[in-house]
């Protein structure tokens, strides 16, 4: 049925066109990362409705085929076989054009090219390779035994619909490597966890629904200034990036502080298993991620769990119903007599029965708050109060949480990580703090499942005062405009913009110096449209 010349062409073409596919997955690759390496997650991004990569990847297999279909028309006078290769000029042009624009929609959190994503991106490659190799094949056959002009002519154009399946193909070829990848990082984190366990130090969890990242931040600082401290970086706080921190060795430290994330039940016993903490913190309880846990007693139970694991418990204020679950509630604090200042945050921080009066760089209610709880657990690992007290004011912002900056004599206030209520009307209020005119630009909050158009108009009611409020997304943000102007805001003042690109083009136009602008949480790349 098929020579040798023919074969050797069909698999040519079939390794061009799967390694494009691998290509223009590239965008997908990113934010199959960003969910964990969950395919579902993926797909269920892919096809939200309006998702614009989608319609992009539609609209690219449209391309292909209408253009593939009128070389091989154009050059029919060549005979089949030479005008099928004359459609290859086509497919590499229309994929030149795509990745051109696709630049246009870079991830806002970039493919990091881990081991793991080089050797996901190879099996994606393989698989798209062969998938069009059977393709061709198949339609190579069909074309043969219908021996018509025309079927033979347009034989391969429909493999120009791959480009729509490549986030299948991608889920296939994750799902297939995770009977390597499951077994391989599980042992990477049996080894951290024995390093953990041969480790003298004192080992703490940091939990809650917000502010895990900035009470171990504040932490970490105060007790550096006395012990040896070890901390997981940035947000790591799954098994994975504890055991990328902690490594293969015993940690040479006095103390290990581990931030303890979760978005699903049983994700905190989990951690709490490696970690085994002797001291836990847990921040606060509130609705953020919702929609993963399927309900707030979940979230209430999952992170409870770190309450009943510890030895002794340090509970924010939204989490002191745990007290009942906790073997031992650490020591009494509270950040009292709160002011808000353009400089920061001053207030009495008291912690037992010792009160004194600090002040910082940290903006918003809550960095009171924070400050205190990292107080009270540096207490319970032995720090004397005054020590603690002196460390304060050299404590500096978590970058992206409610960071100051100037540019243009217009002060910037990001607030990009943060995505729960709480967080969001303490930011709005210190932005209210600030002179000239006050800017807010926002997507909303997300994962609240059922609370969440609810949520978004309480936001939006704490946006009355405001100068202006930009709106990024479509359906997302009208619960927080229908909120906002429920509240007595002004409709002129709200305007609803696609993209984060948009928004910064009307504060290009309109910002003033002596203005401030807060950007409230910069959604992840799977909400963008």
């Amino acid at each position: 049925m098929f020579d040798v010349p023919q074969i050797v062409s069909i698999l040519c073409g079939a390794v061009l066109m799967g390694a494009l596919l691998s290509l223009a997955s590239l965008r997908l690759m990113g934010i199959l990362q960003q969910e964990g390496y969950a395919s579902l997650n993926l797909l269920k991004w892919y096809f939200y409705r309006g998702n614009m990569h989608h319609r992009r990847m539609a609209l690219l297999a449209l391309i292909l085929a209408l253009t593939a279909a009128l070389f091989n028309v154009c050059f029919s006078f060549l005979g089949y076989d030479y005008a099928n290769l004359m459609s290859i000029i086509p497919v590499l042009g229309a994929f030149a054009v795509y990745f051109v624009a696709d630049k246009r929609y870079a991830l806002k959190v970039p493919l990091k090219y881990t081991t793991r994503a080089v050797r996901l991106i190879v099996a994606h490659t393989v698989i798209c390779i062969v998938i069009c190799a059977l393709f061709a094949f198949g339609l190579a056959a069909i074309a043969y035994v219908a021996d018509y002009t025309w079927i033979k002519l347009l034989r391969f154009v429909p493999i120009a619909v791959m480009p729509v399946l490549t986030p299948l193909t991608l889920a296939l070829a994750n799902t297939a490597m995770k009977a390597y990848e499951i077994p391989h990082l599980n042992g990477y984190i049996r080894r951290a966890t024995r390093a953990l366990d041969a480790s003298s130090c004192v080992k703490v969890g940091i939990t809650g629904s917000f502010g895990k990242t900035s009470v171990k931040r504040i932490a970490a600082h105060i007790l550096g200034t006395k012990y040896k401290v070890l901390a997981t970086p940035a947000s790591y706080n799954t098994p994975v990036g504890i055991a990328k921190c902690v490594g293969e060795t015993p940690p040479e430290c006095d103390i290990f502080l581990a931030e303890m994330g979760a978005r699903r039940v049983g994700e905190i016993a989990e951690l709490c298993n490696m970690v085994k903490p002797t001291v836990g913190v847990v921040t606060g309880v509130c609705a953020q991620h919702v929609e993963t846990f399927g309900s707030l007693e979940n979230i209430y139970h999952e992170k409870g769990e770190l309450a009943r694991r510890a030895q002794r418990v340090i509970l924010g204020e939204t989490a002191a119903d745990m007290r009942e679950d906790a073997a031992h509630e650490g020591v009494d604090f509270a950040a009292e007599d709160v002011e808000l200042t353009q400089g920061g945050v001053s207030f009495t921080l008291r912690v037992g029965e010792k009160r004194a009066h600090v002040e910082c760089e940290l903006l918003g209610r809550h960095a009171a708050q924070d400050i205190a709880l990292a107080a009270a657990l540096c207490i319970e690992l032995g720090m004397p109060f005054e020590e603690i007290v002196a460390s304060i004011p050299s404590v500096k912002p978590v970058p992206h949480r409610l960071e100051k900056s100037v540019s243009g004599g217009v002060v910037i206030l990001d607030d990009a990580y943060n995505s729960n209520a709480l967080g969001a009307k303490d930011a709005v209020e210190a932005l209210k703090c600030f002179g000239g005119k006050k800017f807010v630009v926002t997507p909303g909050l997300v994962e609240l499942g059922e609370i969440e158009e609810e949520t978004n108009e309480g936001v939006g009611a704490s946006f009355v005062g405001l100068d202006r409020i930009i709106l990024v997304g479509e359906s997302r943000v009208l619960a927080l405009r229908t909120g906002y102007l429920s509240a007595g805001g002004a409709a002129e003042n709200v305007t609803v913009v696609p993209t984060l690109h948009r928004a910064e083009e009307l504060l290009a136009a309109e910002l003033s110096e002596g203005d401030a602008v807060l950007f409230l949480n910069d959604l992840p790349d799977k909400y963008v449209p």
